[in-house]
């Protein structure tokens, strides 16, 4: 029989007290949340890219078929690496028509001033702060390691629901790979960017980038330095030996309100002073004359607070660069480079460092909205007709005097009928096209509105041997001193002999281009001027003339007369002139004595 024993009441109570307190003590716990994620950018060792869609909205006017939207992102770099990322660079991959209208702590890094269209993606160098530190040398500061760049701008065709991304980042600094792309929802999108090759990330320890090379190189250099204002000096140097700048302009933005009080070596194009004497710059510089402007290239620049000490200094950016009768360049943003260094003006055998020196490296480009200034035409002793340039080879006549076809090809033309300026040789042609029984058209052909035309004549063909003849046509009204010229020909090089009347040789490195420049007393180029009786004779174009004769023992098989013997490339002053679109065929001429009579005429026009 079991024995029941009998529990105190006060154990029972107490039993019951702690069950209770500690059912309550349960009850009574607070719920922790589970721990945040850490951000993206943690898992990156190298550098944080991200893109933030934040806002848009339709704007006006309303256009169901192309309709605009306002649209606000934020691009944020953060470097974790290791070492300091110095003038970062990172590229956006627009793709919905987008036109940036502004962007704060970054440019543009082709030099264009916003509002620009970016509808290609942009690359986005810093501005101001260019250099971003490391964890490392901060402590984890992240004021000095990252930087956020707000964008505003407009998109077309992507409305709410739908997001206006971009196809990518990245950063596009030398030497860095993207890994780890993706998206966080359909507003957010990162990469991480690390070196890849070590051997490319030149300059990692030094305090400054290395200097590039580029076709045309800017040096801002920083030789003064006061609390309000610096001294800085402008240098230019082409290092393109197929291109050269003319007259050239230089432009670029202050972006911190800046103003030029005295340039020297250089006068503006402008002058316009409104802006200082009405503005911010007016009302801190009291009483300053903003009227000086005198030439030699160099600037005393004077600041705006809060910029206002000696070791704040911020070079122009935005910089464009165009000469005449010039190729085009894209300038890149000014990175900081090591101080140059100038000669002691005391005459001693010393250097003074600059206070600071920025570089900036432009490229020749050729955009595919860009028309030549140049033309080519090509004509040979085994066809009596001269190929003349093409229709409109340097764009349309804003102001045409006549009705004319931009589509029908140019008429074939008696050789010395190049000489006579286009307005005039509508009787030569039509005689030439009857003489050919050429058809005509109801419309005759547009002009070809260059400046600048160049004959390229194949001149003879023998068998060990063969010449051309290159005639420069100046129909403008400004001559070209110290001209130069160059033609490709891709076959004919290893045999060139000689230039019998310029200066010429092949172009060092190449073996495919010579390149040509006038003998002193032959080195001006004329601009076009009157006939000997203006009342009743044409203008006459400023000529330069040669002949260039080849060896064919360096080119057994060449082709002279259906290929190799026409250049595929010609450029003047730099500039890449328009080619015929066909060559001179071998097909019976009228008569041996027509052909020779037509080029001696040309010849001796040239020589008169």
């Amino acid at each position: 029989m079991p024995v029941i024993h009998k529990l105190h009441p006060i154990i029972i109570f107490r039993l019951v007290l702690l069950s209770l307190s500690l059912f309550n003590t349960s009850l009574s716990q607070p719920q922790v949340p589970p721990p945040a994620p850490a951000p993206a950018s943690d898992s990156c060792n190298g550098v944080f890219l991200s893109y933030t869609y934040n806002s848009g909205r339709a704007i006006p006017p309303t256009d169901p078929t192309n309709q605009a939207y306002r649209f606000e992102s934020t691009l944020r770099v953060v470097n974790n690496g290791r070492h300091e990322l110095k003038s970062w660079r990172a590229f956006v991959g627009f793709s919905h028509r987008e036109l940036l209208v502004s962007a704060s702590n970054a440019v543009l890094a082709d030099g264009n001033s916003l509002p620009a269209e970016v509808s290609n993606g942009a690359v986005f160098p810093g501005f101001p702060a260019s250099y971003l530190k490391s964890a490392v040398e901060t402590a984890g500061d992240t004021t000095q390691m990252e930087v956020s760049v707000g964008l505003v701008g407009t998109q077309f065709g992507v409305g709410a629901p739908d997001v206006p991304m971009p196809l990518n980042i990245s950063l596009v600094n030398d030497g860095y790979t993207r890994v780890n792309a993706s998206n966080q929802g359909n507003r957010v999108m990162h990469v991480c960017c690390i070196i890849q090759d070590t051997n490319s990330n030149v300059g990692v320890n030094e305090e400054f980038l290395p200097r590039q090379e580029g076709d045309l190189i800017i040096r801002y250099d920083v030789i003064r330095a006061y609390d309000d204002n610096y001294w800085a000096q402008v240098s230019i140097s082409n290092h393109d030996p197929l291109s050269r700048l003319d007259n050239w302009h230089l432009s670029f933005d202050w972006m911190r309100e800046e103003f030029i009080y005295i340039i020297r070596g250089a006068y503006p194009y402008v002058v316009d002073t409104t802006y200082c004497v009405f503005g911010r710059q007016g009302q801190h510089y009291q009483g300053m004359d903003f009227r000086r402007s005198k030439s030699s290239f160099q600037m005393q620049v004077y600041k705006m607070p809060p910029d206002l000490n000696g070791t704040e200094q911020a070079p122009p950016q935005n910089w464009k660069i165009n000469g005449t009768m010039n190729p085009d360049y894209e300038c890149a943003s000014p990175i900081r480079v090591s101080p140059s260094q100038f000669p002691d003006p005391s005459g001693l055998p010393s250097e003074t460092a600059a206070v600071a020196s920025w570089q900036v490296v432009c490229n020749i480009t050729q955009s595919r909205q860009a028309v030549p200034r140049c033309c080519v035409s090509y004509s040979a002793f085994f066809n009596d007709s001269a190929i003349p340039c093409n229709t409109y080879a340097c764009g349309c006549n804003r102001n045409p005097s006549q009705t004319c076809s931009a589509s029908e090809p140019a008429l074939l033309l008696r050789p010395d009928t190049l000489l006579i300026p286009f307005e005039n040789r509508t009787a030569e042609a039509l005689g030439w096209a009857d003489i050919k029984r050429q058809t005509v058209p109801n419309l005759l052909p547009c002009g070809d509105n260059c400046g600048v035309s160049i004959n390229w004549h194949v001149l003879s063909d023998f068998k060990y041997g063969w010449s051309a003849r290159i005639t420069i046509f100046n129909w403008g009204e400004s001559s070209f001193e110290d001209w130069f010229t160059a033609v490709q020909l891709d076959n004919a090089v290893p045999g060139f002999e000689a230039v019998y009347t310029f200066n010429g040789s092949v172009l060092q490195g190449s073996n495919n281009t010579i390149s040509m420049q006038g003998r002193p007393g032959l080195n001006y180029l004329l601009a076009e001027t009157d006939g000997s009786n203006p009342r009743k004779d044409s203008r006459v174009p400023g000529t330069q003339q040669s002949v260039i004769s080849f060896k064919k023992k360096s080119t057994l098989g060449i082709q002279v007369a259906t290929r190799d013997g026409f250049p595929t490339k010609v450029l003047f002053n730099g500039d890449e002139c328009a080619l015929p679109t066909i060559l001179p065929s071998k097909a019976p001429m009228i008569s041996a004595a027509s052909s020779i009579v037509g080029f001696l005429t040309l010849a001796m026009l040239l020589l008169m």
